[in-house]
């Protein structure tokens, strides 16, 4: 009897044995982001800035990138605390450059409790409180020559990857680069940190103007170094990415690539436009996501991150999430409910607050200022370098780009913008007759988003617009 009981025991371990052994293994996940990166600064978006992003063109070539990938919220922390969440900003606590609240669950500690081994590269004080963000390996920006050296994320993106797999579990890994943020490469001036240099440097000739700016000297010299700046934070994409591949780990890790918001130059990050929350979105799943995908249709947002990685990694998605998962949009299917995006914006750094928010479509875009009032003054960081100075001067000459200078200091309560037609959003329609029964339409939509999602904005919204339903 006890010699049968032995015989099944040791079958039974060795059948448990043999389905683990069998059993494949847990999907990685690797999620690199830049750091104020323009939605059409990558080559893959169309940039023709000469060999601007050769990695991050690879990149897009082996899997799918959206053309209506938006993060939530245009600005460094409250944007990366909306990818952890799921949240919006006044649900995660976020709403400028505050901790997440305690009770709402982070991406980093649901994975942390399935078994992941996490890792964060730069931009780990943007994620607060450190209890909710429980990080096995940490480098911060000090340790990164402040997040702009290439060779520091190979080393870094090596040693966590196989500190990962002396462990024996599967991993997170948040790859952040400080490129192409504030100050520029070639910007620094004397008594600033200098960082490696890019291993190209652009010239003002050589780049492209966005065309929501005034195409003047200082800002043409200012986006050169820019660009610069956007070429060294694809060296640092690639080395992260040569890192995973020498690992032997790449096909069965799910990379994305994002940009926490547009570029901090005026009328882009820490505003509602569609150049401030517009990101290049990338997606490479090996076996699940077919290469060289355009995804044209359907509208993702920053919120939608974490439901989207626990999905595919088989984890459960917690209540109270504000983001849907899209992963069906990743294998090939159609979504309902995504032709359209809501956006927000509260605080900039050392809570300046200017809320905003906005609701955008493949050819319209609806914003609401709440802080506009005639009398408030708009100044954050995208103003503070030569290009914003160089409107200014400009502005004594030029009744256009003073009419730009007053719009970008005031504003007005409302703007509405048809992409189509103007996709920088330097006309505003928001009195055009021709255009009333559509600004109705998404004042109606964005007045049901506020009360569904319990928007502090929402009473000063009623006050403020006209032809809303039971008003």
């Amino acid at each position: 009897m006890m010699k049968t009981a032995v015989c099944y025991w040791l079958f039974l371990c060795g059948a448990m044995m043999a389905a683990e052994l069998s059993a494949p293994p847990k999907l990685n996940v690797l999620l690199i982001t830049a750091d104020d990166m323009n939605y059409d600064s990558p080559g893959f978006t169309g940039c023709r800035v000469p060999e601007i992003t050769p990695n991050l063109d690879r990149l897009a070539a082996e899997g799918m990138w959206f053309q209506h990938g938006h993060v939530t919220v245009a600005v460094c922390q409250p944007s990366r605390e909306c990818i952890m969440t799921g949240r919006y900003p006044h649900h995660n606590g976020a709403t400028g450059f505050y901790p997440v609240r305690d009770g709402v669950p982070t991406l980093a500690e649901i994975m942390k409790d399935a078994g992941y081994q996490l890792g964060i590269l730069g931009k780990a004080i943007h994620l607060q409180p450190p209890t909710k963000f429980p990080w096995h390996f940490c480098r911060d920006m000090a340790e990164l020559s402040e997040g702009r050296d290439p060779t520091k994320y190979y080393q870094f993106s090596s040693d966590f990857f196989q500190q990962a797999k002396v462990a024996g579990k599967p991993f997170f890994l948040m790859a952040n680069s400080h490129d192409p943020h504030r100050p520029f490469a070639g910007s620094e001036g004397k008594g600033k940190m200098s960082y490696p240099a890019p291993s190209r440097i652009y010239t003002p000739e050589e780049i492209v103007m966005p065309s929501f700016l005034p195409d003047l000297p200082n800002i043409r010299k200012e986006m050169a170094q820019y660009f610069s700046s956007v070429h060294r934070c694809d060296q640092s994409i690639g080395e992260i990415l040569r890192a995973l591949k020498e690992s032997g780990q790449s096909d069965n890790t799910l990379v994305m690539f994002v940009s926490d918001n547009g570029i901090a130059m005026p009328f882009a990050k820490s505003n509602c436009y569609l150049t401030s929350t517009r990101t290049p979105w990338l997606v490479r799943w090996p076996g699940k996501v077919k290469p060289g995908i355009v995804e044209r249709e359907h509208f993702i947002s920053g919120i939608d991150y974490m439901p989207t990685i626990l999905e595919a990694t088989g984890i459960a998605i917690p209540a109270n999430t504000d983001g849907r998962s899209f992963l069906p949009v990743l294998t090939g299917e159609k979504q309902s409910g995504r032709d359209h995006v809501f956006t927000c914006y509260n605080e900039a750094y050392g809570n300046k607050v200017y809320p905003m928010r906005c609701m955008q479509d493949k050819r319209f875009g609806y914003i609401f200022n709440a802080w506009s009032d005639g009398k408030k003054s708009y100044s954050t960081e995208g103003m503070s370098g030569l290009s914003y100075k160089a409107m200014q001067e400009a502005a004594a000459d030029s009744k256009l780009i003073a009419e730009r200078v007053e719009m970008l200091v005031h504003r007005t309560p409302e703007e509405f913008y048809d992409f189509s037609a103007d996709p920088s959003a330097l006309h505003n329609l928001i009195a055009d007759p021709a255009f009333q029964e559509q600004i109705k339409k998404m004042r109606a939509s964005m007045l049901e988003w506020m009360m569904q999602n319990d928007d502090p904005l929402l009473s000063q919204f009623r006050a403020t617009t006209t032809d809303l339903p039971n008003k």
